[in-house]
């Protein structure tokens, strides 16, 4: 149970509240079909990985199945993305929590308080990070329960206040205008409601410190996927039932909804449930997103070892510092670049995840134990398509990004590796000194 709440809580994050004014934008009733889409597409991937995690406890995920599978140079490539989504998640909720408070405070529509707010949570994180891992687990506890409390409630009262006008048109405005207009439509909606699903790459991450991960893992990532597609699905309605075609013009819609159904006490109440649950995900992923490359550096020696060298606190202060550096750098973007930039990372995580399937499922290589995903070459096949769809919606700047950090990697790679190597004839020739 402890591993399926981890899971609930890195899936469903700030986009839960504040996205859906941007789907509905672009898809008015037909967003909920379009999220029943996304849901599927991602839950097929989601099996890829069940099926992947049910081979490997060790803890790492994309990359440690890229590894296995491809060799070293795409298991370092696969981490060191996985660590760019992870700053790009910890950038993201931190615009998110601002948005927020933009939302009531005026305050925050000057920049300086903007980003003074922003580099504040920033150096606290990393502060409170630089002193060990206590306080995590409480903060992601209160968090977990605020956001599944905020989201039930939501929906338990909200559906008392929906109206039946409200759901018109069924068929989008973008339809009218022709199949090319609608498809495009269609696919910003995707990409969007794509990113509400992608935390569920994040459970197998610590798969070392659960019991039982080639069998608990796969069960939790089916059950997360269906709970959280229930949850979606039953939020949108609510909201397109409370306040219709208005709901484009609030950035916080499921708070405003509240608002318009039980008065100002909802607002309120949402508006807190929010704040706690994204500022809980804000700091998770400013204590996951070092531990991951500090764990590539002293793990797996796939980086300098110096990156994941530790305080007396147990703390990798490198890593900490690295990753909250890039993530002040990130949250001078758009809350909708950033999302952008978080479902490319997922992209590039998820193809050679899906061909590491394929490819144990061909060779037989590290069997299975505990699941074993139905269907032969089937759902790899089709998850694999869907995935490659997502690249005719990506922005040039996000895809430019995107190769920039795969190139920068790329080229790291190789002065990591002449370092290792020099280094490993240093140590030979010592040795054969001190035998001499």
């Amino acid at each position: 149970m402890s591993i399926y709440f981890l899971g609930i809580n890195g899936v469903i994050g700030s986009g839960a509240f504040l996205l859906p004014q941007t789907i509905y934008k672009d898809m008015n009733l037909m967003s909920v079909f379009v999220l029943l889409c996304a849901a599927i597409t991602v839950s097929m991937i989601a099996l890829c990985y069940a099926d992947l995690s049910s081979r490997f406890t060790s803890s790492g995920a994309a990359w440690l199945y890229s590894y296995n599978a491809f060799g070293r140079f795409t298991g370092y490539e696969l981490g060191i993305y996985t660590w760019f989504l992870g700053c790009c998640t910890y950038a993201a909720e931190i615009v998110a929590l601002l948005t927020t408070l933009k939302s009531f405070w005026p305050a925050y529509n000057n920049k300086w308080v903007y980003y003074g707010t922003a580099l504040g949570l920033i150096l606290l994180f990393t502060i409170i990070n630089l002193f060990g891992r206590t306080i995590v687990k409480l903060v992601d506890n209160l968090s977990s329960a605020a956001k599944i409390i905020t989201i039930i409630v939501f929906i338990v009262i909200g559906a008392f206040f929906i109206h039946k006008m409200n759901f018109t048109p069924v068929i989008p405005k973008a339809a009218s205008l022709g199949a090319g207009s609608f498809m495009q439509h269609f696919g910003a909606a995707f990409s969007v409601v794509f990113y509400m699903f992608t935390g569920f790459s994040f459970i197998p991450i610590a798969a070392k410190q659960m019991d039982n991960p080639e069998k608990n893992i796969p069960r939790v990532l089916i059950a997360v996927m269906i709970t959280v597609t229930i949850l979606y699905s039953l939020m949108m309605l609510v909201a397109i039932g409370i306040l219709g075609a208005k709901m484009v013009n609030f950035s916080t819609p499921i708070a405003v909804a509240f608002q318009k159904a039980v008065g100002e006490w909802g607002y309120v109440v949402i508006i807190a449930g929010m704040l706690i649950s994204i500022f809980g995900v804000a700091f998770a992923s400013s204590f996951n997103t070092p531990a991951l490359i500090a764990s590539l550096a002293n793990e797996h020696s796939m980086l300098p070892i110096w990156i994941g060298k530790k305080n007396k606190h147990d703390a990798a202060w490198v890593a900490i510092l690295f990753s909250a550096v890039i993530a002040a750098f990130l949250i001078t973007q758009s809350y909708l670049f950033l999302v952008s930039c978080i479902v490319l990372a997922s992209f590039v995580q998820y193809v050679p995840s899906i061909l590491a399937v394929i490819k144990f499922k061909h060779t037989n290589e590290f069997p299975n134990h505990g699941f074993n995903l139905p269907g032969g070459y089937l759902i790899p096949a089709l998850a694999l398509i869907i995935s490659c769809y997502m690249v005719t919606n990506f922005t040039w700047k996000t895809i430019l990004l995107g190769v920039v950090v795969g190139v920068v990697t790329a080229v790291a790679y190789f002065f990591i590796e002449k370092d290792e190597k020099e280094e490993q004839r240093r140590q030979d020739y010592l040795s054969k000194m001190r035998n001499k």
